[in-house]
């Protein structure tokens, strides 16, 4: 008797998954007039510091690659305004600057490890991309794309292991969330229900290339799926509505029920570093976004609604301004690193 040349389809299996948990659909935060002046103003602080950060790379006063934060200030402000400083840590790649400022680092020792200084956060040896500081519980800064995922989940492994009650924050982009260690790290968490909060930032294009091209599933918030990791999606545009995200999942993490994905939908306005002229995408695309979705003219626009006036705004303006520029005078005056920093910080060796 001839066998048959087609396969027969293997029988379904009654066998139906178990019912899994997800957190709640974040609603926004509902911030007190003094707690929206206070992210009006880290996010003030982070445009204004990215924009002179631009200015100085200009004049070849900071060398290297330097990839600016401007246009997506409300995902840093809304999630690390919800952590704990000395409890939670938080992990990021190479653009940097503004996570650092958002955990209320000095911004004088922010600009001077971008111009290269010993008064730099990193002793000017990490630059824009390599930014570090431990007493922040704040571990990168990583140029590897990606990298930041599985070190960002053994964190969240230490976290547990020792009990210190800490979540860590793991930011990626969209391009990252292509590269194969972060589901190896989606797996290893979900295995041990690590405290982990994996946040994307969907600038939408990944140096050059956009998400529709990049990726065949573009909803990165169902990324763990398959792991049994749940997502949410946010405007990242909206200060209060990553603060309400944030909460959900700072809640989920500290009950003990493992991972979570939050994926922010956000802009860059420049390009994916200084170096990049951003040809691959319109001048009206940008401006629609600088126009009708700019999260700082979103949280002025509260604020007002709030009775703050337009000059008490135009005051923070300016006092943010004057932060800036005297971080930057600084910057510019605090010596080099003597030769013999080259040596140091290199090797640990214990016992």
């Amino acid at each position: 008797m001839a066998r048959s040349a087609t396969p027969k389809a293997a029988a379904p299996k009654a066998q139906a998954l178990p019912n899994r948990e997800r957190p709640a659909d974040p609603k926004p935060y509902k911030a007190s007039k003094a707690e929206l002046l206070d992210f009006y103003k880290q996010m003030m602080l982070i445009r204004r510091f990215e924009e002179r950060a631009g200015q100085l790379y200009g004049l070849g006063l900071i060398g290297g690659f330097c990839h600016l934060y401007i246009g997506q200030e409300a995902v840093a402000v809304g999630l690390q305004s919800a952590m704990k400083v000395g409890r939670d840590s938080v992990i990021t790649g190479y653009r940097d600057h503004g996570h650092m400022l958002a955990y209320g680092i000095d911004p004088k020792l922010i600009m001077a490890e971008l111009t290269g200084r010993a008064a730099g956060i990193s002793k000017g040896k990490g630059g824009s991309m390599h930014m570090f500081s431990v007493e922040h519980g704040f571990y990168g800064g990583h140029g590897i794309v990606g990298a930041q995922v599985s070190l960002g989940t053994g964190l969240a492994f230490k976290h547990k292991y020792v009990k210190d009650g800490g979540t860590c924050l793991a930011y990626f982009g969209d391009g990252a969330a292509n590269q194969g260690q972060v589901y190896e790290s989606f797996n290893m968490a979900k295995l041990w229900d690590l405290p982990v909060i994996y946040a994307i930032e969907n600038n939408q294009y990944a140096m050059g290339t956009s998400v529709e091209r990049s990726s065949s599933e573009p909803d990165f918030y169902k990324r763990g799926e398959s792991h049994r990791i749940p997502g949410l999606q946010v405007d990242g545009m909206d200060v209060l509505a990553v603060r309400g995200a944030a909460e959900e999942a700072m809640a989920w993490t500290q009950a003990g029920k493992g991972p979570i994905i939050l994926e922010l939908l956000t802009y860059r306005y420049r390009g994916h570093s200084m170096s990049d002229p951003a040809k691959y995408r319109s001048r009206e695309e940008v401006q629609s976004y600088r126009e009708g979705r700019d999260p700082i003219e979103h949280a002025s626009q509260a604020l007002q609604k709030l009775g703050v006036s337009e000059d008490e705004l135009k005051a923070i303006d300016n006092e943010i301004k004057q932060i800036v520029v005297e971080a930057a005078k600084y910057a510019e005056e605090a010596p080099e690193p003597e030769a013999a920093e080259l040596f140091t910080d290199v090797l640990v060796e214990s016992y």
